[in-house]
């Protein structure tokens, strides 16, 4: 999925000007209303706030033109690497992908977003056991029936290799676990659509891409909220990262820091279901240390 944000281009700011204005205050115009083009690219689950962020900046900065694509959290790192694209949105830590040196990438983290096991509504459950997690997604357990559902065969439906939403689901989610062989989808998007649409469907989803298509499943009688994910009662999280090859260049720090800006995570962040990294009473580090 592609997303482009462009800002109306300024139409004869200085025309009609004289020589009188002074050369620091032209070059400020010119530098201010000079066309810029950012990349972003990476993580569905961050997509849809870069994306709405990358809306309400351009119309501040009608200079500005900001595309969006997603592609996973993988393919997010591997291209802010090569210089490929301006950001690498990630929802894990670039240490964590092998082939990403993360000595050559700058972490900016700009909200944290919780993730849940994502069920069709007429499963007949609503909380499972980690364990029985784990039984669902290596095949272990294949009808619902086994786990207090309705007779229904489980239709599991993964996340591609490479995102990091599947990644934080089987580490935190599975203890590792490896899932059995089944569909994938490139997108949360895709996911949300067939398990809402499909019989006995069963995936897992940020919570800011769930909505009342679909059951969001407790564990362990832990409810999937973002005030448990605060204090990590809720351990299936993840940190959303916005990476940059080295230090930012300055079009890039601007809209970065207006993604940092009270005005986003005191709006769009809360508002679309992630959490400011601030409210979070717990830090987490790449190597999964909690403190």
């Amino acid at each position: 999925m592609k997303f482009v944000v462009a800002g109306l281009a300024l139409v004869g700011l200085m025309a009609g000007c004289g020589k009188s204005s002074s050369s620091s205050s032209d070059s400020t115009n010119q530098a201010s209303t000079k066309k810029q083009s950012i990349t972003a690219v990476g993580s569905t689950a961050l997509q849809p706030l870069v994306e709405s962020a990358a809306e309400a900046f351009s119309n501040e900065n009608s200079n500005y033109q900001i595309d969006v694509q997603g592609g996973g959290s993988g393919t997010g790192l591997s291209q802010v690497q090569t210089g490929a694209v301006d950001i690498g949105n990630s929802d894990v830590f670039a240490e964590e992908k092998s082939g990403i040196d993360s000595s050559k990438l700058v972490d900016h983290k700009v909200a944290v977003v919780g993730m849940a096991p994502v069920v069709n509504k007429e499963v007949g459950v609503t909380n499972i056991t980690k364990e029985n997690l784990i039984k669902v997604f290596t095949g272990k357990v294949t009808n619902w029936k086994e786990i207090g559902g309705k007779d229904q065969t489980i239709v599991v439906v993964n996340r591609a290799t490479g995102s990091g939403t599947r990644a934080t689901f089987e580490k935190w989610g599975l203890d590792g676990a490896t899932p059995i062989k089944s569909q994938e989808q490139d997108s949360s998007g895709t996911v949300k659509k067939i398990v809402a649409q499909t019989p006995g469907a069963i995936s897992y989803l940020a919570f800011s891409q769930t909505d009342d298509t679909l059951k969001m499943l407790s564990v362990d009688g832990v409810k999937p909220t973002n005030q448990n994910v605060a204090t990590n009662k809720w351990v299936i999280w993840s940190y959303e990262h916005m990476y940059t090859k080295g230090n930012p260049t300055t079009k890039v720090k601007k809209f970065l820091d207006y993604v940092l800006s009270k005005e986003v995570q005191g709006g769009l962040v809360e508002k679309m279901g992630y959490l400011p990294v601030t409210d979070m009473k717990v830090e987490r580090d790449s190597n999964g240390k909690v403190k």
